[in-house]
């Protein structure tokens, strides 16, 4: 019955009608990944731009400097989307193991993680106030102050820790979650 409130049975030949909260945590994990893409599409414009400065004999200063934190942000930012959609490595073949005990597995797995997860999300948070507050500045050719970096990290792994809560109470509460073993057996497939 509780199940019902978020996971809904689909009928043959009618769409599954999600649960509005559902549908925007699933949205605010795609959006994290379309921006992890987005990194990774500025990533590459400034390596090629790094590489026709160095092939025109001009200097392009700071560039090793942002391509890492595009680099950090795109990492950050794609860890909800990897997690929802089955692509992390996880321990399903201890799980698998487990048999009936599965769940008790799962339940320990998404609660350490979550655990360490917004631990680490409340630290970047708190380190990306304090830079900002204290005027702090990259010590590299770019001189950009920390916090701007930062941000990308602070906010890629608070959406990491709300991914991983999502799916430890859906473990608890309803008994599954949507990272299924099809979903792993796709990806291994390939």
């Amino acid at each position: 019955m509780a199940g019902s409130f978020f996971f809904q049975k689909q009928l043959p030949g009618k769409p599954m009608n999600k649960h509005p909260l559902r549908s925007f945590l699933d949205g605010l994990y795609l959006i994290s990944g379309y921006i992890a893409a987005i990194f990774l599409l500025i990533l590459i414009t400034i390596i090629v731009a790094q590489m026709v400065a160095r092939w025109s004999g001009n200097v392009f200063p700071g560039s090793t400097d942002y391509a890492g934190y595009c680099m950090a942000g795109a990492s950050f930012f794609a860890m909800a989307y990897a997690l929802n959609n089955g692509a992390h490595i996880r321990v399903t073949l201890l799980l698998g193991q487990l048999g009936r005990f599965r769940k008790y597995g799962e339940i320990w797995c998404f609660g350490l993680g979550a655990f360490f997860a917004s631990y680490f999300a409340f630290y970047a948070i708190k380190a990306t106030y304090w830079s900002y507050k204290l005027h702090d500045i990259s010590q590299g050719q770019d001189a950009t102050p920390v916090w701007i970096p930062q941000i990308a990290m602070a906010v890629g792994i608070s959406i990491l820790s709300i991914c991983l809560i999502d799916h430890f109470i859906r473990i608890v509460v309803f008994g599954l979650t949507d990272i299924g073993e099809e979903s792993i057996a796709d990806h291994h497939t390939e």
